[in-house]
């Protein structure tokens, strides 16, 4: 489990590149066979990926969280970003195939994760809040999501919203999370951006061709920085930064959010003209 604490805006001004990205960067979420989890102090939110090749990966538990099973006050939510898999809660498994998403409340003791094939494995991204109570465990598709369809072609943004984990399409304690996805000749996320700091987020961005990269843009509207940021990376945004981004090509990332409140629309719009 890597730690990440929590940065005050003020210690950010203080960043060269180097200091922002080993704060708030995750570059290898997927190693063969392996589980890797990051340890957010910000709403302490667990951020992973798990790549099954060889055998089935369990979600294990760690010193660091001070229970008896992962789940035990926790809930997550997992969207499949590779090929189609499994993953199995209690012994009963839930085939994911892509952009699929499976919310698994507090509770369930036995975790595991596998790919159906061992030459194109799944890709099991994940985030994990802290829980309250449980609730059951839902399978989300994209077409069983809630959309919302943003954008324009002369912004450069045209891109559809896949609300998976939302009041609107299942129950969770805190956890939100979902899709966008841009259409092809768009590359802007997020812009006009916001804050919200009754929420912190974090950005995974995936779907990238070849060499192609984003600019994700944080912190403070008037202290705006970048992170250089590759595929199947991700970005943690603490509550009181903003979170917006372009790339080079069209490209599709999973937000997911955990905080006071678990509505979408509760944010602070920052006009363009206060950018610096």
């Amino acid at each position: 489990m890597d730690i990440r604490y929590a940065i005050h805006p003020d210690q950010m001004k203080l960043m060269d590149s180097a200091g922002m990205r080993k704060h708030f960067l995750i570059e290898n979420l997927f190693e063969k066979d392996k589980t890797t989890m990051v340890y957010s102090h910000v709403d302490r939110i667990i951020v992973g990926g798990a790549c099954p090749v060889a055998s089935e990966l369990k979600l294990e538990v760690t010193k660091e969280l001070g229970v008896d099973f992962f789940l035990q006050r926790r809930e997550m939510g997992i969207i499949n970003v590779g090929s189609k898999g499994t993953v199995s809660v209690e012994g009963k498994e839930n085939i994911l195939e892509n952009k699929e998403c499976l919310y698994v409340g507090m509770g369930p003791k036995n975790v595991s994760f596998k790919s159906s094939d061992k030459n194109n494995p799944a890709k099991f991204y994940f985030n994990s809040t802290p829980a309250h109570s449980s609730y059951p465990l839902v399978k989300v598709s994209t077409k069983e999501a809630q959309h919302l369809n943003l954008g324009t072609p002369d912004k450069s943004n045209v891109r559809t919203i896949n609300q998976f984990i939302h009041p609107k399409v299942l129950n969770s304690c805190q956890l939100v999370m979902g899709m966008t996805a841009l259409e092809p000749n768009s590359m802007w996320n997020t812009m006009p951006c916001h804050t919200h700091d009754r929420r912190m987020e974090v950005y995974f961005y995936f779907d990238l061709p070849g060499d192609a990269l984003v600019f994700h843009l944080m912190g403070e509207p008037q202290e705006t920085r970048h992170i250089v940021v590759r595929n199947e990376q991700a970005v943690i945004s603490p509550s009181w930064s903003l979170h917006s981004g372009v790339g080079t090509s069209h490209y599709t990332f999973v937000w997911g959010m955990a905080g006071e409140n678990q509505t979408f629309t509760d944010m602070d719009e920052v006009p363009m003209s206060e950018l610096k």
